[in-house]
């Protein structure tokens, strides 16, 4: 049976398929292009670093799905990922090398997996040391204390000073609450640990002004390590020293440099860089005024060697792109993909058109993927004991009010769901648990949507329904 990482593409798609409704051709492509980054890890002669991902390019209206299905495919593939919006390089107080911030944003991101994941292997090396540590604080063992004596200074341990029986005893009690502690028991209880500090102290301006980005974090982060770290004690309840005490031991335990270096190579072979409102640094966005053109028109000059393939420092060393897949993402109603500079359209050799959704699809959407909000709402209504349930007819219902909004007011695509529901709901949620008791149920039929989105479909005020 294959694993996660190496899923066939038409099992990508079933996968995606679970939920995300529609876009079938979209679903294909970023498959394919997943499929391929194992294809190519597996290529045994020297092609293997000549193979270049097949960027893609998605165009679609607002709420469609492109966003969903970028972020699913990352998490399928077990890969770090990261979203960053095009718009927000061409705001004031731009420089070029802000565009390379989304790069060192991927490898932070696959540090922190990298990190979480050896954690996890040292987790129960490291529970086995907090036991201790707690143990420790709770009833402090019989040590012999070293003497030190002579003018060599011979160590000769003071054996005979504490009775064998009270070493005994100290064992056998700490024994009976290692037990307890095992077993749950001593939660609540408090204890005083000391706790090393986390984080850079604030030294943020120093250089500010004068270096760029990455010296500024290797400074930052070698003047952490000089200055002294003292601990502090603290008295928490023995939950709470576990918990605090397990992250700083697992941390304790792994290997920094190992991190660092897989972390890049996980970054440069299978990291996903998702580029949404690409449309809006088309030069075409706006006509009128050379100004703002030419700030867009920069911004994807500064995008093209990213995507095409540099060297990136960041404070985990360097980084380069060529392998990193770019899903560029846009509704392109105002400008069009060939508005874009020549070079960077050439970079994203693939482009899926994504449709818009259709009330039947709204309808699929409510009930079908793992994640529909008709199933979030009833997992909030259970966490207070209260049963819902929604009928055939009040889902059509639904999906006919969110659609003929976005066709009235502004298509904002699925996220309208998010408006109707929120409206349908919301007084409900208000009288749980105060007159809605426990144990309730409460049955939503077309009638009932009818009656609490009436006022929806009166007013037309673009304000009410903006998220």
């Amino acid at each position: 049976m294959m694993t996660k990482n190496y899923l066939t593409p038409r099992q990508i798609v079933e996968e995606l398929d679970k939920y995300i409704v529609g876009q079938a051709e979209a679903k294909r492509n970023v498959a394919i292009a997943l499929r391929n980054r194992w294809r190519r890890m597996n290529v045994q002669s020297d092609l293997r670093t000549e193979i270049i991902p097949n960027n893609i390019l998605m165009i679609g209206a607002t709420g469609v799905g492109k966003t969903e299905i970028a972020r699913r495919l990352a998490k399928l593939a077990d890969a770090p990922f990261v979203k960053v919006e095009a718009s927000k390089f061409t705001e004031v107080g731009y420089v070029g090398r802000d565009v390379e911030s989304m790069v060192r944003d991927l490898v932070e991101q696959s540090v922190n997996m990298v990190k979480a994941r050896k954690k996890e292997e040292v987790r129960d090396k490291a529970a086995q040391a907090v036991e201790d540590i707690i143990l420790d604080a709770l009833i402090p063992p019989l040590r012999q204390q070293p003497v030190r004596t002579g003018f060599l200074g011979q160590t000769e341990t003071a054996a005979d000073d504490i009775p064998t029986n009270d070493i005994e005893l100290n064992e056998r009690t700490r024994h009976l609450f290692r037990e307890k502690l095992k077993n749950g028991e001593l939660e609540e209880r408090k204890i005083e640990i000391n706790i090393k500090p986390s984080g850079n102290p604030n030294i943020g301006m120093i250089g500010a002004g004068m270096m760029d980005e990455v010296s500024m974090m290797n400074l930052q982060e070698m003047l952490s390590g000089m200055l002294p770290k003292k601990a502090r004690k603290k008295k928490v309840t023995v939950a709470e020293a576990r918990r605090i005490l397990l992250e700083e031991e697992a941390a304790r335990l792994i290997d920094m440099d190992e991190v660092k270096e897989e972390a890049i190579r996980l970054a440069e072979n299978s990291g996903i860089i998702f580029i949404d409102e690409i449309d809006k640094v088309a030069s075409g966005y706006k006509k009128g005024g050379g100004g703002p053109d030419v700030s867009r028109e920069g911004v994807q000059r500064d995008l093209l060697p990213i995507v095409e393939g540099s060297t990136v420092n960041t404070k985990y060393g360097v980084i380069k792109t060529d392998h990193v897949l770019f899903i560029a993402a846009g509704a392109f109603h105002i400008s069009k993909p060939s508005d874009l500079i020549p070079e960077l359209q050439g970079r994203f050799p693939i482009r899926v058109e994504l449709s818009n959704l259709t009330q039947e699809d709204f309808v699929r959407i409510l009930k079908e993927p793992r994640n529909a909000l008709t199933r979030q709402y009833q997992a909030l209504f259970e966490a207070e004991g209260v049963s819902v349930s929604f009928t055939d007819e009040a889902i059509q219902e639904l999906a006919r009010t969110a659609f003929t909004l976005n066709a009235e007011v502004e298509n904002i695509g699925a996220r309208r769901l998010q408006t109707v529901m929120s409206k349908l709901l919301n007084e409900f949620l208000y009288d749980v648990p105060d007159n809605i008791k426990s144990g309730s149920t409460i049955s939503i039929d077309a009638a009932l949507v009818k009656e609490k989105l009436s006022a929806l479909a009166k007013n037309k005020d673009l304000s009410e329904y903006i998220l």
